[in-house]
Order: C-alpha cells, then structure tokens, then sequence
C-alpha cells in the first residue's frame, strides 16, 4: 500500500486545499451563519457523503466520462447552478426565525444532509480535480489502484471534515449571535443569498 510519508503528504496538501476559499467551504459558512453550527456539520456530513461518489467516480473511471464529454459536464454543471439559485431564493425570502429549536431538530437535519450531498455531487469539477489529484499521490507499484484511490479518498475526506467542522464552529457561533437581531437576520439572509448566485454563476460558467 501506499506510503506513511506519502499518505502523510497528502493529508496535510488536503487540509491546505479544504482551507482554500472555494463553493463548498463557502457554502458551509453561509448554512452554518443562517440556521447555526449542527446545520453546518450537517451539510459537511452530506459534502462528505458527496465526496465519496467522486472517489468512486474516480476509482471506477467514471470520472473520465465527465472529462471526455462535453454534454455530461454541462448537464451536471447546469443542475448544480439550478439547485444553487433554487437556495438563494429560499435564503432571500425567509422569514424571521422564532429560535425553535425542536422545529431545526425535526425538519432540517436531513434536509441539511441532502443539500450538501446535492451540491457535492452535481459539481463535475470535484471529479476532475479528483482525478487530476488522487493519482498524483498512487502507485501501481504499491498494490491495486482502486483501493489507493478509496484510501486516498478517504483521507481526503477525513481532512475536509476537521477543515468544515471548524468552519461550522466559528460561522455558526456568529449566526448565533446574528440570531437575537431581527435586522442581522435578514443581513445574513441576504448575504447568504449572494454567496449562493456568486456560486452558482461561478458554478454555471465553469469550463
């Protein structure tokens, strides 16, 4: 299998990526300042659900299908920026919320889950850069490539979450505070209603 050294490479390139600014961590910090930080680890649960699609989309060469083809890359670039924009709309015209917190527990856990998975998987360019990234760090050498590609995978994923988790932690402590505030609340609603049309458009422009 593949090396400590390299394994141990890889995992601190992956927090270093996870940190860079970009949709998904973007996408954490606006649920995790809307509805607090069990909704942000809620979506980093379904980003990372997501992830593991692309690690298989990679690992099973499905990946290269998205690359190959103009039609598949645009269909699932297309509905990602949809289902961005079907967000923003929910964010630009919500209410002001009471601070239910059963309401949160019973409606929007999975909800949340989904919305992360959604928006990891309709963006082809996690497979691309999966299968741009992965194999720089496998080697046939070292045993079958599916299953360093599913290790590899794996820690990227590992990486990511203490990268989101954290994201989580300090966005949703702002929300929480914005929360006593009618008019931060709907600050932060508009806010996050940009971020998700700045997504999408960066989403649907994408080559």
């Amino acid at each position: 299998m593949i090396d400590n050294t390299v394994l141990f490479a890889f995992f601190s390139t992956s927090l270093i990526l996870a940190l860079s600014p970009g949709p998904d961590n973007l996408f954490v910090m606006a649920q995790s300042a809307l509805k607090g930080r069990m909704a942000g680890l809620f979506v980093t649960l379904g980003l990372a659900t997501g992830l593991i699609g692309h690690t298989a989309a990679v690992a099973f060469g499905l990946a290269a299908l998205v690359r190959a083809s103009t039609l598949a890359f645009s269909i699932l670039k297309y509905i990602g920026a949809a289902y961005l924009l079907y967000l923003a709309w929910q964010a630009f015209r919500a209410g002001i919320a009471t601070g239910s917190k059963e309401d949160f527990q019973a409606l929007s856990r999975g909800n949340l889950y989904r919305r992360g998975i959604i928006m990891n998987l309709t963006n082809p360019k996690v497979s691309l850069f999966f299968l741009a990234f992965l194999p720089q760090f496998a080697d046939p050498r070292r045993g079958s490539m599916t299953q360093q590609f599913f290790l590899l995978g794996g820690i990227f994923i590992s990486a990511t979450f203490i990268v989101f988790g954290l994201i989580s932690f300090v966005a949703g402590g702002l929300g929480d505070k914005f929360s006593k505030s009618a008019f931060a609340q709907k600050i932060v609603n508009r806010t996050a209603s940009v971020v998700f049309v700045g997504l999408a458009v960066k989403l649907a422009i994408s080559k």
